[in-house]
């Protein structure tokens, strides 16, 4: 599990707790420069933290690849978008076999507390327009939480900058991980389960 943290004190606080550590083999905190205590508060409470170099989620993904022990990893916030007691469901699907997992916050009656009118309409355009272009079946292509195999981030080239630069120069505007292992997941046709 890799908790990606910037300034998240108050929501560690509230949501690690609820985390038991035997639902995942290992758990990481990768903080991208936190000054609220985050990282002085998830050291003493026992994680293992590792503070970014370059900033960015990105960079921390990247960052985080080289003390990723197991098969497969899960990204999560600690800001409450990503509800802790759905972790071993997610495990349990992966285990079926799926390359990759999402935690969708739009499938059937799910919906997400925090979309306004315009990210909710950002989300669904990307994600219709993935669906559309590489025959993806995606209720949500934006979201952080999901699972997936560790061997994704370097196969689908997400472990390289010019990787991003590409696609960034085509839409241009800054392309986060998720939206872009959505897209190159269901154009290789990845086995995607949400």
């Amino acid at each position: 599990l890799i908790v990606m943290t910037l300034n998240e004190i108050d929501g560690m606080k509230m949501i690690m707790p609820r985390i038991q550590k035997g639902w995942v083999d290992q758990i990481l905190i990768i903080d991208g420069g936190s000054t609220d205590g985050t990282v002085e508060w998830s050291e003493e409470a026992g994680y293992d933290v590792i503070r970014q170099a370059k900033t960015g989620l990105r960079h921390g993904y990247n960052e985080a690849i080289p003390h990723i022990r197991g098969d497969y990893v899960i990204t999560f916030s600690p800001d409450g978008n990503s509800i802790p007691e759905l972790l071993p469901n997610l495990v349990d699907k992966l285990k079926e076999g799926y390359d990759m997992v999402i935690v969708s916050r739009y499938l059937d009656d799910a919906k997400s507390e925090d979309d306004d009118i315009i990210t909710a309409f950002g989300n669904w355009l990307f994600t219709a327009s993935i669906n559309l272009v590489h025959g993806a079946t995606y209720t949500d292509a934006m979201v952080m939480y999901r699972g997936y195999k560790t061997n994704l981030l370097t196969d689908l080239d997400l472990d390289k900058e010019e990787g991003f630069l590409r696609a960034e120069r085509l839409v241009q505007t800054d392309i986060g991980t998720e939206p872009l292992l959505s897209v190159r997941a269901a154009k290789r046709k990845l086995n995607i389960g949400e």
